[in-house]
């Protein structure tokens, strides 16, 4: 823990920053983590407005007072479900339950007082949520804790999902690490790789905010989306919660997935609970929200032990009999993609004032994980293990200043740690103690083609560790019942440590070792970027209208030099780093203006159309930046190709998107709403590879910001709201995805094939481009007694490029994978015991046991079958058949998987 926590002064700046931020905050608010409530209350019988009255949201110190014209607002209310209570003189005292609050969102809520001459008993009243979210300026979808927990899903990322434009992470044909995600509004985006990689688990979740639209100016550095997750915080009542479960993968496909019919209970097992509440003694001052979670699943693809890595064989003879077997292995089989997982999350709220509070979290992540590496079938023990740890840590200061503006500062730190080797190396007093288990890459190259490794291990070693240290102030002021205005500075320091290298076997003694630090195959890094970001935004909310308008202003400076001419690369082979000044140059500051504009048209009081333009940027994952530190192009042969990737590109340009939308939301009926929206992005300046030459043959790639993209399509969604013990959600997609480039590696790839593929920048498909996408949603139950959630999804195929023998036949992702099917299931049956609630579930994932094809073989578009089945051929020089080889399980999506377990509350 030691090591992962140490290694950089950023953690010192964050803790200065926090410090700073705590002891000198100035009025702000703190984006995208509460909501508002705001409504006007009238006279039942005169319909006139009450100015004066009372309302106080129950269980907190935060109210308003009715004004001159009976309008009120509250705001700084964290999302959930609350109690609105109402007193004025000479009316009766009202009491709204089950108000539903969303994050960045209005929920209005018109108040009718009865006049009262005698005393009468308090009016209560259950509210539910308009159809119509009329402030709604781009597309917003909020899922909250109840809907989470009823859901068949078992992370954040599943519920995202099955929103509409979202397909397997990617938000309306945007690439993957284009979304940015947030806890309680802090980034856990890793900066090396741009991808999240941390993730609270459902139980301390209260809500989540998935924005797909043009979003708010107050967030920055994403170009297709923002998932949002704000997590709980301790209640004035103790409340917990203990759940656990058990299952397998049930399949009767084992000509697909071997080992999978040896079914056992406790190969799926998770744990976990949560408690919260206030620390005795100071039940005003300190309230507390703890949980964890310990998961495992041993996966559904297996390898076989059949080899060690330390195993030779010799299958050069032509006569097969004289082939040498060195196995000696055990036969077990050995999973190929099982996850280990450990969650932890702490958060006290600190109540010195009710307008003063200071909140401390910290959530602590580790996953321990394989993927399935196909050549390595019968040699499971020599591929790589991946390893990732993440923390964050935020404290942040709450002060309301009065009922219409309220102060948020926050200091954060966010921690990465990734691993990837097939062992350990320990480091010993500074020196790394090589693991003799490594051996010599010819142990891969003992056997022929289409034939599994009958030994060797994975001799590359990759980690890196990220601090990202920040400092947030924000402001929000409801400067009168029109207008709120937001307003904040985010300052964030980066700390980025960077090793990879490859193992050396060699004669005469086959003894690991390590190459010599700065080698092609050996590198390190230390940058030290830094971003500064600032935003301005107004909500204008008339009874007609809606608007949204924003500005953002972003500034990087990236800490990394570049080569003035990359053709001349070769000049550095005979010096060492650091290289001479007039061969490199300083890569400049970066800096952008976005502005941000929609607006909201109720045209009935069930219906409303809002439109949104924005202008979105955000700077490569820096992996691409510092890539290659020593520009070492190393020669691997007698023919021109690309060797290791490419060199990094330390003055890369942000990447930009300009997203437009346009929407309707309609009641068609009590209960039931309509949704159609459209959208359009126009994508620029994407990471692509640039091919350059040394010594006037040998070629090497450069990241340059070259490939774009567009996207359009549409969404139609249903949603009917539970009532009669039903409601269901549909949502249909139209989209179409198309780029340049799928991948920023894609250029480097076409140069790499034999012969080289020629270079067309013209827009095709993306990998991920899902023409025709279906989701549904169906909840049936009694409160109390029972529920069951069904969730069907339906796909069109995904594109891929046509080949025979590796040679195309077609143009790139002109053809079409199969359709993708999939139906999850939950039941939960309620019932008491000891006077606690408690359920029982079963969880049904891939209800019908489909075998969907998520990748094919190019040659006939399916995941079963391969022309190379149908030729004369013989048998792989390898232990294998040929149509072994040609069985790739990790082609297909995860079989039936059955999970039971129990609930319980208290």
């Amino acid at each position: 823990m030691n090591a992962f926590l140490t290694g950089s002064p950023a953690l010192f700046r964050c803790a200065v920053v926090a410090l700073a931020m705590l002891l000198f905050a100035v009025h702000g608010a703190f984006a995208g983590t509460t909501g508002k409530i705001a409504g006007k209350v009238i006279d039942a019988q005169t319909k006139e407005a009450l100015v004066g009255v009372n309302l106080v949201i129950v269980g907190t110190s935060l109210g308003a007072a009715s004004d001159i014209e009976g309008n009120y607002f509250i705001i700084n209310i964290p999302p959930g479900t609350v109690e609105l209570k109402i007193s004025a003189l000479g009316y009766a005292d009202a009491s709204f339950k089950g108000i539903k609050v969303s994050v960045d969102q209005t929920t209005r809520l018109d108040v009718d007082l009865q006049q009262q001459a005698i005393e009468v008993g308090e009016v209560v009243i259950t509210a539910s949520r308009p159809i119509v979210q009329r402030d709604l300026t781009s597309t917003t979808a909020t899922v909250s804790h109840e809907q989470l927990t009823a859901l068949p899903v078992e992370t954040i990322s599943s519920a995202v999902n099955l929103q509409a434009g979202v397909v397997d992470g990617h938000f309306r044909g945007g690439r993957s690490n284009e979304v940015k995600y947030l806890v309680d509004g802090i980034s856990v985006n890793d900066v090396f790789t741009g991808e999240s990689q941390l993730e609270p688990e459902i139980n301390s979740v209260q809500e989540v905010q998935v924005l797909s639209g043009t979003f708010n100016a107050e967030y920055g550095e994403a170009l297709s989306g923002v998932v949002n997750q704000v997590t709980k915080i301790g209640g004035d009542k103790y409340t917990g919660q203990i759940t656990g479960y058990f299952g397998d993968y049930v399949s009767s496909q084992t000509d697909i997935y071997q080992h999978i019919g040896d079914v056992s209970p406790m190969d799926i097992t998770n744990i976990e609970a949560s408690i919260s509440g206030p620390v005795p003694g100071i039940e005003n001052f300190l309230r507390f929200f703890i949980s964890g979670r310990s998961y495992y699943n041993d996966g559904y693809i297996y390898g076989q032990r059949i080899f060690n890595p330390s195993d030779s064989s010799n299958f050069s003879a032509n006569d097969r009999s004289q082939w040498y077997y060195g196995n000696t292995g055990d036969s077990e089989y050995v999973s190929f993609n099982s996850e280990k997982r450990l969650s932890l999350q702490t958060k006290f709220s600190l109540n010195f004032t009710p307008t003063h509070v200071v909140n401390l979290n910290g959530l602590y992540q580790e996953r321990d994980y394989r993927q399935y590496n196909h050549m390595y079938y019968l040699d499971p023990d020599g591929d790589y293990k991946y390893s990732q740890k993440s923390f964050l840590g935020t404290a942040s200061y709450n002060h309301v200043v009065n009922e219409a503006a309220f102060i948020d500062a926050r200091g954060s730190v966010f921690i990465s740690d990734y691993k990837q080797h097939a062992y350990e190396n320990p480091v010993v007093n500074g020196n790394i103690i090589v693991d003799q288990n490594y051996v010599t890459p010819t142990r891969q190259s003992d056997v022929g083609a289409n034939a599994f490794y009958a030994g060797g291990t994975e001799n590359w070693s990759f980690s890196h560790h990220t601090v990202t240290s920040s400092g947030k102030l924000d402001f929000t002021d409801q400067i009168s019942t029109l207008h709120q205005i937001k307003a904040g500075i985010d300052l964030q320091f980066h700390s980025l440590r960077y090793e990879d290298y490859q193992v050396h076997v060699e004669p005469p003694g086959y003894i690991p070792s390590l190459p010599v630090p700065g080698s092609f195959d050996f590198n390190t890094y230390k940058n030290y970027p830094y971003q500064l970001a600032g935003y301005i935004q107004d909500k204008i909310e008339l009874d007609y209208l809606v608007v949204n308008i924003g500005f953002r202003y972003d500034y990087f400076q990236p800490d990394g030099s570049v080569l003035k001419d990359p053709d001349n690369i070769a000049q550095l082979d005979s010096l060492s780093p650091p290289y001479p000044p007039e061969l490199l140059t300083k890569a400049t500051t970066k800096h952008q203006f976005s502005p941000r504009f929609g607006l909201s048209y109720p045209i009935t009081d069930k219906g409303a159309i809002h439109i949104s333009y924005g202008h979105f940027f955000q700077i490569p994952a820096f992996q691409y930046l510092y890539n290659n530190p020593n520009f070492r192009i190393p020669l691997t042969g007698n023919f021109p190709e690309l060797v290791g990737g490419a060199i990094g590109n330390a003055d890369l340009q942000p990447q930009q998107t300009i997203m437009y939308e346009i929407g309707l939301q309609q009641e068609i009926a009590p209960n039931l709403g309509i949704t159609v929206t459209g959208y359009y992005k126009d994508i620029r300046n994407l990471l692509g590879i640039e091919i350059h030459y040394k010594n006037e043959f040998r070629k090497f790639g450069m990241y340059v910001n070259r490939d774009y993209g567009a996207v359009k399509g549409f969404t139609l969604a249903l949603e009917r709201r539970m009532s009669d013990n039903y409601g269901f959600n549909v949502d249909y997609t139209f989209q179409i995805a198309q780029g340049n480039a799928s991948d920023p590696q894609a250029d480097y790839n076409k140069a790499q094939a034999n012969p080289p593929i020629p270079v067309n920048k013209q827009l095709v498909p993306l990998d991920w481009d899902r023409r025709h996408s279906l989701n549904l949603t169906f909840t049936y139950g009694k409160e109390q007694d029972y529920s069951a959630s069904l969730v069907m999804r339906l796909g069109s195929g995904l594109p891929y490029t046509p080949a025979v023998q590796n040679q195309r036949t077609g143009l790139e992702n002109s053809e079409s994978k199969p359709n993708y099917y999939n139906t999850d299931l939950i039941f939960t049956k309620y019932f008491t015991m000891f006077e606690l609630p408690v359920s029982l579930f079963v969880k049904v994932y891939n209800v019908f046991d489909t075998a969907n094809e998520l990748n094919v073989y190019t040659d006939t578009g399916r995941s079963g079958t391969t022309l190379a089945l149908t030729r004369p051929q013989e048998r792989p020089r390898g232990v294998n058949t040929l149509a072994e080889f040609y069985n790739r399980p990790d082609f297909y999506s995860a079989p039936r998987q059955v999970l039971i377990g129990a609930s319980l509350s208290f």
